[in-house]
C-alpha cells in the first residue's frame, strides 16, 4: 500500500495535466487525511483539479463506536465490493493522482524499516490511477488503487517480510484520458496493472521528523507511521 507520497505544485498541474490548479495551498509532501490535488472530469468533461481528502472515509467522519480504518488505498480485487469504495467504482469516479516520487518501507537492511522513494525514470511527473467521492457538503475525498505485486522486480521488495506486496498503479500518460472517461468496470479493470519495473527507480529516503500536520483534514492526529 501507499500512505506517503510528493504530489505534483501548481505549475506542474498547469503545464503537465492542463488544468488550472486549487485555489488553497496544499503540503509539499502527502500522508492520510492530507489535502491534496487530482485530476477528475468536470461536468462538461473536461479535466479539472481539485483538492481532496488522501482516504476515501476521513477520520473526521467514520461514525462514533466505529474503530479507525485506512481508506487512502483500495484493492483492485475487491474494489467493487466494498462498500467504502464500491459505489465511486461502479459509478466511473476515477481520477488521477499526480506525483513525482511515492515512499513506501524497505526491510532489506535489517529488522527496522528505511523509507524509499520510488518514481519513474521515463515521466519525471507521473499519475497514480484513483477514485473520488464528494460528500454532500461539498467536500471531496479520494484513495489510490493497488494491485498485487509479488512478482515484481522493485516493488516485492517494499514493505514488511511476510506481508503481501502491493502496489499503486501508474498510468502511462497517454492512458490518462482514457482512464477518466471510462465508464465501464470491466474496462477500468484493464488499466489496472503493475508499472514495468525497468522503467522505475528508487533510492533510501530517510524520513525527515514531522513536528505538526498542516492541511489536514479531520482536527483527530494522524498515527506516526512506521516508516
Amino acid at each position: 500500500m501507499c500512505n506517503n507520497y510528493i504530489p505534483v505544485q501548481a505549475q506542474l498541474l498547469r503545464d503537465v495535466y492542463g488544468v488550472e490548479p486549487p485555489a488553497a495551498a496544499y503540503p509539499p509532501e502527502t500522508w492520510p487525511d492530507y489535502m491534496a490535488p487530482i485530476v477528475r472530469l468536470d461536468a462538461a468533461g473536461g479535466r479539472q483539479a481539485v483538492l481532496g481528502n488522501f482516504g476515501m472515509m476521513p477520520k473526521s467522519r467514520i461514525p462514533s463506536g466505529v474503530k479507525p480504518f485506512d481508506t487512502t488505498n483500495a484493492r483492485s480485487e475487491t474494489v467493487g465490493e466494498r462498500r467504502t469504495f464500491s459505489a465511486a467504482w461502479k459509478n466511473g469516479q476515477l481520477c488521477l493522482a499526480p506525483a513525482s516520487a511515492l515512499f513506501e518501507p524497505n526491510y532489506e537492511s535489517g529488522p527496522k524499516s528505511v523509507r524509499y522513494r520510488i518514481w519513474a525514470r521515463d515521466q519525471e511527473n507521473f499519475a497514480i490511477a484513483g477514485l473520488w467521492r464528494d460528500w454532500p457538503d461539498g467536500f471531496t475525498s479520494w484513495t489510490m488503487l493497488t494491485v498485487n505485486a509479488e512478482n515484481h522486480p522493485l516493488m516485492r521488495r517494499m514493505h514488511a517480510p511476510g506481508k503481501e506486496k502491493r502496489s499503486v498503479v501508474i498510468l502511462h500518460r497517454d492512458q490518462w484520458d482514457d482512464w477518466l472517461n471510462c465508464s465501464d468496470p470491466e474496462v477500468a479493470r484493464t488499466f489496472l496493472n503493475l508499472y514495468p519495473a525497468d522503467l522505475m527507480d528508487t533510492e533510501p529516503a530517510p524520513r525527515a521528523s514531522r513536528k505538526s500536520k498542516p492541511h489536514q483534514a479531520s482536527d483527530q492526529a494522524t498515527p506516526d507511521l512506521p516508516f
